[in-house]
């Protein structure tokens, strides 16, 4: 799952939600009004059809595997608050999804792999552990090479950094993101419309 390279196009016809942000992957998923492979309309899904539809879209969404979805609902449980709301700062908080939120990779699997190839620093040193969680005064960085700056310089004036992106300051001349406060629950990203039955399938 975290490094699902099969047809994105199918996996968002499946869950019925966008989940990868490819330009051409959204226009395949427009095609078609049903899951893939059928060709009649979508039936009505059991509490446990829809439960386990919510799980893989988080899965999907920030590319995380069974084992790193639980180990998150394990720490969102131990913490104080609602599990939910917990489990959706800690997906938000991810360096991955970081760098995707503040516009400086297109999408979470190019973010992953800049991260994988030390593109990227976090606090002035190189990381490539995409799980990494971010906390607030941290600053991610473009590592100081000139066809990477050229390269992230391309991407964030393409996508620029949304403004309703309070919990993070971007530099794009400077290829820097400030990490200023842990995200809210509201930042969650993810389409995914019922949070609790992912914490009572996780609960099972």
């Amino acid at each position: 799952m975290a490094h699902y390279n099969g047809p994105k196009a199918r996996i968002n016809r499946r869950l019925g939600a966008q989940i990868y942000e490819n330009t051409g992957v959204l226009k395949a998923t427009g095609k078609r009004n049903t899951p893939p492979g059928m060709a009649r309309a979508r039936g009505r899904k059991s509490v446990y059809g829809e439960s386990l539809a919510e799980k893989q879209k988080i899965k999907y969404y920030y590319g995380i595997s069974e084992r790193q979805l639980r180990k998150l609902y394990s720490t969102s449980k131990r913490q104080k608050g609602n599990t939910g709301d917990n489990l959706k700062v800690l997906c938000e908080r991810r360096l991955d999804n970081v760098i995707r939120r503040a516009g400086l990779c297109r999408t979470r699997p190019q973010a992953r792999q800049g991260i994988a190839h030390h593109h990227f620093l976090v606090n002035g040193r190189p990381t490539d552990v995409a799980s990494f969680m971010v906390r607030p005064g941290d600053v991610i960085s473009v590592r100081k090479n000139e066809k990477l700056q050229e390269m992230y310089k391309l991407i964030w004036a393409e996508i620029g950094t949304p403004s309703d992106l309070g919990w993070m300051t971007v530099n794009g001349e400077e290829l820097s993101i400030t990490v200023t406060s842990l995200p809210l629950p509201e930042d969650f990203t993810a389409p995914v419309d019922k949070i609790g039955l992912v914490i009572e399938f996780l609960a099972r």
